[in-house]
């Protein structure tokens, strides 16, 4: 049986590793927004297309509803979306971001500016990395249906 490969040679390691410096990152910043990263992200998928609905942000974001559906209630109690039952099809919910929801997008637009002074990449470096990124991603969602 061949033997593991260390830590330091593996892609998803490294993946996991830079994803989590990330979050660490931009943690002091959304702290001070009053959100968590996960809501960012779903507050970014609004911020993309208001009005989707619980299905569709957790599609989007490549998470199951279950676990979208605390971080929009999160979201609401805070003030920053609104949720709702399709009038058509009551099984879905649909979220809408409010004023305060709308405005936090200016707020965050610190967070690109902060990875890209940490990294000391270019915007053209970490762009092309982040290309590189999906394209693996988009192989192995692919492959697995």
């Amino acid at each position: 049986m061949p033997a593991a490969m260390p830590l330091d040679d593996q892609l998803c390691f490294s993946l996991y590793a830079t994803s989590m410096a990330i979050t660490r990152a931009y943690k002091p910043m959304l702290d001070r927004l009053g959100i968590t990263y996960p809501q960012y992200l779903v507050l970014h998928a609004l911020w993309e297309q208001d009005g989707r609905t619980v299905g569709a942000i957790a599609d989007r974001l490549a998470l199951e509803s279950s676990t979208v559906t605390p971080l929009v209630k999160r979201l609401e109690a805070a003030g920053f979306v609104t949720r709702e039952r399709n009038p058509q099809d009551e099984r879905q919910v649909q979220v809408r971001l409010t004023d305060r929801g709308r405005h936090m997008r200016e707020e965050c637009g610190c967070l690109a500016e902060e990875l890209l002074a940490r990294s000391g990449m270019r915007g053209e470096e970490l762009g092309a990395l982040n290309r590189d990124v999906k394209t693996l991603w988009n192989a192995l969602r692919e492959a697995r249906d």
